[in-house]
């Protein structure tokens, strides 16, 4: 799959950017995993870089680059998400292992810090995460707190 990667702040983001990441993320997030949330949380996206992977021109990937200080002490990656149509390729690794690298050239070489769903930790232990924190309840969806040193 040739995936063309980008990273824009919140005010560089169109509008029909902005539509087909909330849509991606309600349609993950929301509607497939069965969990009524407020997406839209306030200052982090206005705050956020955002790291999109398109195919064919299509929004398939996506993360939410959170500076230090906003989210935890930490730089953060949050809402990663891959559309259904482009899983099984691979396309989740290469978003991670991007996003990390992204985070790095923002905000230089620091630990990284995520809250993780519980049923991906071995995904994000992968790529160097370590648990950092007890299990907790996010919307009814049990996550962990994450760090990449």
């Amino acid at each position: 799959m040739d995936i063309t990667w980008t990273t824009k702040r919140f005010d560089e983001l169109t509008p029909f950017e902005l539509y087909e990441i909330l849509m991606l993320r309600s349609e993950v997030f929301v509607v497939e995993q069965d969990c009524v949330f407020l997406d839209m949380d306030g200052q982090k996206d206005f705050l956020s870089h955002h790291f999109m992977g398109r195919a064919n021109g299509a929004l398939v990937a996506y993360t939410r680059l959170v500076p230090p200080g906003i989210a935890y002490e930490e730089p953060s990656i949050g809402r990663v998400v891959t559309s259904p149509k482009a899983r099984g390729t691979g396309i989740g690794r290469q978003l991670m292992l991007l996003s990390i690298e992204q985070v790095f050239l923002l905000f230089g070489k620091q630990p990284i810090h995520i809250g993780a769903q519980l049923y991906l930790k071995k995904f994000y232990e992968s790529f160097g995460f370590v648990q950092a924190g007890d299990i907790y309840d996010e919307d009814g969806i049990d996550h962990i707190g994450m760090i990449l040193s």
